[in-house]
């Protein structure tokens, strides 16, 4: 039970969201529980789907993720309900990005004097020289960090540490998980590594709906143009989607990609420019970008979003990708060798 003055602040927090439109019933998330029959013994709440898999994959079944921006919802224009603020208020510990990728939420998130319990940016832990700062990041870095598998494994400390201050009992628990969840993204690196070298040097160059593959393209070593900025909340101006219409027909690059939280017109609008070029342009499929596949699904995991959208520009870009992906790839080649298994082309 919160005491009174907790109640009170609780109650100015929600109606404060209110009056800001944050009602739309549209995006409300129902909660998530954590595998197995237990009685979870912490609740917690992540942002995003990206954050609430790491999470869970630490926090076993110690405790219930619920996750505030599920499939398909765009976290740059995401405004919580009634019910998410609630939620917020009434875990145990919460877990955003930090770099402001949730909005008008980040201040709250990231206050330490705040209604909140305990909130954690799981981004905190990372060097400076890690983050990507384009000219469109006014005053915060790139939020997209999950796109480098590897800069996105060194939040998994910060998880672990908010887990252990909040259950001292099962810190054993959540420090092992931690590890092997390490060691299962580590392979997954390796994956995307082994992928992307077999896309002809030439061809190398990810078009997407907006700019959250900056972290992508460094880490793997791709050219990135986004149509739209960072966040989605910007425009596309004509001048730029000419310029992206006359590198594609220059340089002859075979795929567009659209991305499952963003409007596909601007893509499309690319490829009809394209084809004007006389230039054939198809779209390579769809990528997850800010948020994850559906729950249930391999897409709807961290690891299962990456190998989809690994292998989906690996192929469209004229890349060898293995049958089965990113799971079929990690058995044959074994779990600590991963990194010398061979691509085999794909149909």
């Amino acid at each position: 039970m919160k005491p009174f003055a907790m109640i009170k602040l609780a109650s100015l927090a929600l109606v404060v969201v209110v009056l800001q439109g944050c009602s739309d019933p549209g995006t409300e998330i129902e909660p998530q529980t954590a595998a197995g029959d237990s009685v979870p013994e912490i609740g917690i709440v992540a942002t995003t789907g990206m954050i609430g898999d790491l999470v869970r994959g630490v926090v076993g079944d110690r405790g219930e993720v619920a996750v505030l921006m599920g499939e398909g919802i765009d976290p740059h224009l995401f405004t919580p309900t009634a019910s998410d603020v609630r939620r917020l208020l009434a875990a145990d510990v919460v877990f955003h990005n930090g770099l402001m990728l949730e909005g008008r939420m980040g201040t709250v998130l990231s206050s330490a004097d705040g209604p909140l319990a305990r909130s954690i940016a799981v981004t905190e832990v990372l060097p400076e020289e890690t983050l990507l700062h384009p000219p469109d990041a006014v005053g915060h870095a790139d939020p997209h960090v999950w796109m480098d598998v590897l800069a996105w494994s060194e939040t998994i400390a910060p998880i672990v540490r908010g887990l252990c201050e909040t259950d001292p009992e099962g810190c054993e628990v959540f420090e092992a998980n931690g590890i092997r969840l390490l060691e299962d993204l580590a392979a997954l690196d390796r994956y995307a590594r082994s992928v992307v070298v077999t896309v002809p040097s030439n061809q190398r160059v990810l078009v997407t709906a907006h700019d959250a593959f900056g972290y992508f393209g460094r880490a793997y070593g791709l050219e990135v143009h986004g149509i739209q900025g960072l966040s989605t909340e910007s425009e596309a101006g004509l001048a730029d989607m000419n310029r992206l219409v006359r590198m594609l027909a220059e340089r002859g690059i075979p795929a567009v990609f659209v991305e499952s939280s963003v409007s596909k017109k601007n893509v499309m609008a690319l490829v009809e420019g394209a084809a004007s070029l006389d230039h054939e342009v198809i779209v390579g499929g769809e990528l997850y970008s800010d948020a994850m596949g559906a729950p249930g699904t391999w897409e709807g995991t961290y690891p299962g979003m990456i190998d989809h959208n690994v292998s989906t520009i690996g192929r469209a870009l004229g890349g060898r990708v293995p049958d089965g992906g990113f799971r079929a790839w990690r058995e044959r080649s074994g779990q600590d060798d991963a990194g010398d298994s061979e691509v085999e082309a794909s149909d």
